[in-house]
């Protein structure tokens, strides 16, 4: 570990949220499914207080919906949100993008290059696919932070975190990875080139692309 590496330390709260979000991203709490509080207590070895507090951060997500004598369940999946999810991502990321390209300097092209290598080498690893949203994340975030728009760009960081199991449904029911590999590479090509309206429209292309591909995905699950 560097020297100057900071030591994370994470309440119970913190560690509960990342296990429950876990597992909703990937199926293992279905949609719809109930989220007993006391249950996950026991499950998780903690009281229900961060239990709760997690919830209340999962619904903020969109990821857990709280109703009147029903209690907290996973969020179903819904054509209409993801129609709504990838049109909002295809306006900001563009903007963000358009914004940022000018800006990019060697070294942000060198770190999207990194983690765009630890993507691809994720993608053909079967038990490495919760890491798939989080480097996806850092790979997009390496080409639009120098927009310097921090508040948008965590307004992007939410609305990925809400895309993510649907991507994920993308990904490993609809063959997507090859086609995201291919467009992950031509962006940052263009990006590179200083090409911004070339990759402005890659961009868009590539966010709503996957967004027909998972509302047909979507379509056939919820019927």
């Amino acid at each position: 570990m560097s020297r100057n590496t900071p030591i994370v330390h994470k309440t119970r709260t913190q560690v509960v949220v990342e296990v429950l979000r876990e597992k909703i991203l990937s199926g293992d709490i279905a949609a719809g499914e109930p989220l007993r509080q006391s249950a996950l207590a026991e499950e998780l070895n903690v009281s229900r207080i961060p239990v709760r507090e997690a919830l209340l951060q999962l619904e903020a997500e969109g990821l857990v919906k709280f109703e009147a004598h029903k209690g907290a369940t996973a969020t179903e999946l819904s054509v209409e949100q993801v129609k709504e999810l990838f049109e909002l991502r295809a306006l900001i990321e563009t903007d963000l993008l358009a914004k940022a390209i000018p800006n990019l300097q060697d070294e942000d092209l060198i770190q999207a290059e990194k983690v765009l290598e630890q993507l691809e080498s994720a993608f053909k690893q079967e038990d490495a696919v919760g890491s798939w949203a989080e480097l996806n994340t850092q790979f997009h975030t390496c080409l639009y932070k120098p927009a310097n728009r921090p508040h948008t760009l965590e307004v992007v960081h939410g609305l990925n975190t809400n895309c993510d199991r649907y991507i994920r449904l993308q990904l490993l029911l609809a063959g997507g990875i090859p086609q995201a590999e291919q467009d992950h590479r031509d962006l940052l090509t263009l990006c590179r080139q200083r090409q911004t309206d070339k990759a402005v429209a890659l961009l868009r292309q590539h966010i709503l692309h996957a967004a027909e591909a998972i509302r047909t995905l979507v379509a056939e699950q919820v019927k």
